[in-house]
């Protein structure tokens, strides 16, 4: 199905997403956007440090010494995968049910999610912080997650004891959890739903993880958590996104061989993740080409490039917006992925979540 043609299906579906709801959490975060100044010309004005490259060039030439550079906050947002991913889901038109660490009381950075949301609780005291320093070629982000430690299994199970967050999944048609990587037991969490919540849903239910590069944690630990999610998949179709990084790091801990940014390697790691886990679905993102490998078969894609992105700090979460709102309609794999590489080219190009109209419109002519 070309995109034009995709565009006219989703309007014609578009109806439905408003008996659509997704339950998500557990990650919250203040982000900070930060860009590093080059050459600063007068009060007003300066020449950003435009890519990682460079600016790693900096941080090296200061090795054995002390440097000082320039920063500017450029904006202070709403931040976390399942808030991020969440804002692009509400921009569909998709009912959110968001369970998240936005501290108690809730940080005023999330009240503007707090009117949109269909039901929304606090799980943590503090939510999380974290420094985005953006370049025209990735951002590189620094978080202070401390904090996130007291979000463990005892601390879940109180807070399901109100029913909230079960009934919210047993309605969803599809539930999300984010960012393993920055809470430090999340692996326990997960068992404990796998148990308790996930065990009594009705057969059948999407369940879309996103680990959020692992690379800091301890090998041990990342092939802990991979044996719960098999748990997790005995009960939901549970998907799994990863991007180029985190499916290699993955790759390289199962003893599948690493992707290049082509289709055929991207696609064969995604067939064999999805066969070494035996999950339903694994979907794997590089900032060019997208794949899938499901029960319903494989699919590769080319999505929309952005060379000068508006934002880039939570593409991957609206990437991952998109492929959900695929999931919820039945579309297929290649659909799926379209409309998923969509909806993050769409908000690099301006910085928002797109609805479902300015979704289709980007699908037919890749303008904003």
């Amino acid at each position: 199905m070309n995109q034009p043609t995709l565009a006219q299906k989703l309007l014609h579906h578009a109806p439905a997403l408003s008996a659509a709801s997704v339950a998500a959490g557990f990650d919250g975060f203040v982000d900070e956007m930060i860009t590093v100044v080059g050459e600063r010309k007068d009060l007003e004005n300066f020449t950003p440090v435009a890519d990682i490259g460079t600016f790693g060039t900096l941080v090296s030439a200061a090795a054995g010494h002390s440097s000082l550079r320039e920063i500017v906050v450029t904006r202070t947002d709403a931040g976390g995968c399942s808030v991020n991913m969440g804002d692009g889901l509400l921009a569909f038109g998709i009912a959110l049910d968001l369970f998240s660490t936005l501290g108690e009381p809730v940080h005023p950075a999330f009240a503007p999610l707090v009117e949109r949301c269909r039901t929304l609780q606090s799980w943590g005291r503090e939510p999380g912080r974290t420094l985005a320093f953006e370049f025209t070629d990735g951002k590189l982000m620094f978080s202070a997650v401390r904090q996130l430690a007291d979000f463990d299994a005892d601390h879940v199970r109180a807070r399901l004891s109100d029913g909230v967050f079960a009934k919210a999944c047993a309605e969803a048609g599809l539930i999300a959890l984010t960012n393993w990587t920055l809470y430090p037991h999340m692996t326990d969490v997960w068992a404990l739903l796998a148990e308790d919540v996930f065990a009594h849903l009705a057969p059948g239910k999407h369940l879309f993880i996103d680990l959020v590069d692992p690379s800091s944690r301890h090998p041990g630990d990342i092939r802990r958590m991979l044996e719960v999610l098999p748990r997790m998949a005995l009960h939901t179709r549970l998907c799994l996104g990863l991007n180029g990084n985190e499916g290699n790091l993955i790759a390289r801990l199962l003893d599948i061989p690493e992707a290049r940014e082509d289709e055929a390697s991207i696609l064969s790691q995604a067939e064999a993740i999805r066969d070494r886990l035996g999950v339903d679905e694994v979907v794997v993102h590089w900032v060019k080409i997208a794949a899938s490998a499901s029960a319903q078969g494989s699919a590769v894609v080319t999505g929309p490039y952005c060379q000068k992105p508006k934002k880039s700090t939570g593409a991957g979460d609206r990437f991952n917006a998109g492929y959900a709102l695929g999931l919820l309609l039945g579309f297929a794999p290649e659909e799926r992925l379209f409309l998923a590489t969509a909806s993050s080219g769409y908000f690099v190009r301006t910085a928002t979540s797109a609805t479902v109209n300015e979704l289709a419109a980007f699908l037919t002519d890749g303008t904003v």
